[in-house]
C-alpha cells in the first residue's frame, strides 16, 4: 500500500512538472557509434532528425511543443555533431538509418516510434523505415526532396552554404536564396553550420541510389510541404503521393522555404500535433 501512494506520488509529481521540463541526456551504442539523445516529455516518442549539417538544437521549439503536447521527442545528434560519435568516412545513408533504429529500439517502448524528418532528414527518415520497417509507426516529413532537382542558380547557392571558404555574409546571403521564403529572416541560421559532417553526409547519400528509400517502406507519410521550397520543391511530394496515394498525406505551408522549421513554427507544430492526435 505504501508502495501504491509512493509511485502515485511520484506519478503525480511528474504530471505537475511542465513536459518541456522533463528533460533527459542519454547514449545510444549503435553499431560502431554512440549516438547521444535529448529526451524531452512524456508519452508515445517522436524521433527527429535534422538537416544536412544542422543539429538536433534545430527542433528545439518543435520538440517542447511536441513535450507540452504529451509525447516524447527523442532529438538524436547525428554523428560528428554534440555528443554522438562514429566512423564518418564510410557513413552511409544506410548507417544513419541504423543509428536510428538504434535509438529507437533503446528508448522507444515496445522499438517503434514516429520518425520525422527535415530536409535531409526526411532521406534518413525513409531509409530508416525501409531498412527497419518494424521500427517505424509512421514517417513525418518536412522539406521532402528527393526526385525533383531544383533550378541551377538554386543549386550554386544550396551548395555555397556547405562551402568551408565562404564568408558569414556570402553563407547567409545563399542561405537566405535557398533556404529561406522571401520576407522571411535567414538570420536565425546564420550559425549552427557544420559544414564538414555536411560533406559526410552528403557523400554517403550519394551512395545510395534515391529508389531505394524514396518510398518510405510500406510505413504511412505524412508531408508538411513548404509552398516556397526552391530546393525540396513542391513536385517532389506530389509525385511521392501521386505514386502511393493509399499511404501519403500531403499539407501544404505557406510562406514558407526549405528551412520551415524557424518560419513557420508555430503552424508546423499544430499540423503536427493535431495529425498525431487524431
Amino acid at each position: 500500500m505504501r508502495d501504491a501512494i509512493f509511485a502515485g506520488a511520484l506519478s503525480l509529481l511528474a504530471f505537475c512538472v511542465p513536459a518541456s521540463a522533463q528533460e533527459r541526456q542519454v547514449d545510444v551504442p549503435a553499431g560502431p557509434a554512440t549516438i547521444h539523445v535529448t529526451m524531452r516529455g512524456t508519452g508515445e516518442p517522436i524521433v527527429l532528425t535534422p538537416s544536412y549539417g544542422r543539429g538536433a538544437d534545430d527542433f528545439d521549439d518543435l520538440s517542447k511543443r511536441l513535450a507540452t503536447a504529451g509525447f516524447t521527442a527523442l532529438l538524436p545528434d547525428p554523428r560528428g555533431m554534440g555528443g554522438s560519435k562514429g566512423p564518418m568516412d564510410t557513413l552511409t545513408l544506410h548507417g544513419e538509418g541504423d543509428d536510428i533504429a538504434a535509438v529507437i529500439k533503446a528508448l522507444a517502448p515496445g522499438g517503434r516510434a514516429v520518425v520525422l524528418g527535415h530536409a535531409h532528414g526526411n532521406s534518413v527518415a525513409r531509409m530508416v523505415a525501409t531498412d527497419h520497417p518494424e521500427t517505424v509507426k509512421e514517417v513525418i516529413l518536412l522539406a521532402a526532396g528527393g526526385m525533383v532537382p531544383r533550378a541551377p542558380d538554386i543549386d550554386v547557392a544550396f551548395h555555397k552554404v556547405f562551402d568551408k571558404n565562404a564568408t558569414r555574409e556570402e553563407r547567409l546571403a545563399a542561405v537566405q536564396k535557398s533556404f529561406f521564403a522571401p520576407g522571411n529572416d535567414a538570420k536565425v541560421w546564420q550559425d549552427g553550420w557544420y559544414v564538414d559532417v555536411a560533406a559526410q553526409q552528403m557523400a554517403g547519400v550519394a551512395r545510395v541510389k534515391v529508389e531505394d528509400y524514396w518510398p518510405g517502406g510500406k510505413a504511412p507519410i505524412f508531408v508538411l510541404q513548404a509552398t516556397e521550397d526552391v530546393i525540396a520543391v513542391p513536385e517532389n511530394s506530389k509525385r511521392l503521393h501521386d505514386e502511393f496515394p493509399d499511404r501519403v498525406t500531403v499539407v501544404d505551408i505557406p510562406h514558407a522555404g526549405h528551412a520551415m522549421l524557424p518560419e513557420q513554427p508555430e503552424l508546423i507544430a499544430k499540423t503536427i500535433i493535431d495529425h498525431l492526435k487524431r
